[in-house]
């Protein structure tokens, strides 16, 4: 079973399933062992990202399985986003990237110009208002030097990019509206 294809065009969906039916490692045991690389950059801080390498065999003895049962993720409404940012904090979300979002380092991000070059999965941390502006607040996976410190804005209540029709938590995390506050 892949654990959601990774770079290669994943799907969260696929590494959350992978997770609930097999667990992960804890840090201690399985360190990351990819350096940090420069990635659609070219700054400063690290070294280019070269070639992808395969990933490192699993100690199946360090693994960590999962305390529940059923679906593995649940989706968020585009409705439902800046409640559950509120009320219990980050949400996984994938969009499409545009050649222009390579090139992004400050303000709100909405596409204009290229070819599209794939999906991506990322972190909805939190909302704003920049210059009239609504927007995400997002994490990105690339590295520092990349955008605004790693991070960037994109536009929000347009569904810019797709980012706001794939937004998604772990099953772990799911807080059933029943017994929501």
């Amino acid at each position: 079973m892949r654990c959601g294809m990774g770079c290669n065009g994943g799907f969260p969906t696929g590494a959350w399933s992978f997770f609930h039916a097999h667990g992960l490692t804890t840090e201690d045991r399985y360190p990351y062992v990819f350096p940090p690389c420069e990635h659609h950059t070219n700054g400063t801080h690290y070294k280019p990202c070269g070639k992808s390498q395969p990933t490192p065999k699993c100690q199946r003895a360090a693994e960590k399985k999962p305390r529940y049962h059923g679906k593995s993720t649940y989706s968020v409404a585009p409705n439902k986003i800046e409640r559950e940012l509120f009320e219990n904090g980050p949400v996984e979300a994938a969009f499409t990237v545009f050649a222009d979002f390579l090139t992004y380092k400050s303000g709100v991000y909405k596409h204009t110009a290229g070819e599209q070059l794939g999906g991506h999965a990322i972190k909805i941390m939190g909302y704003g208002v920049e210059g009239g502006e609504k927007y995400w607040l997002v994490a990105n996976s690339w590295n520092t030097d990349w955008g605004d410190a790693g991070t960037f804005k994109i536009a929000r209540g347009s569904d810019e990019c797709g980012i706001e029709s794939s937004v998604l938590l772990p099953a772990m995390l799911y807080r059933s509206p029943c017994c929501s506050k």
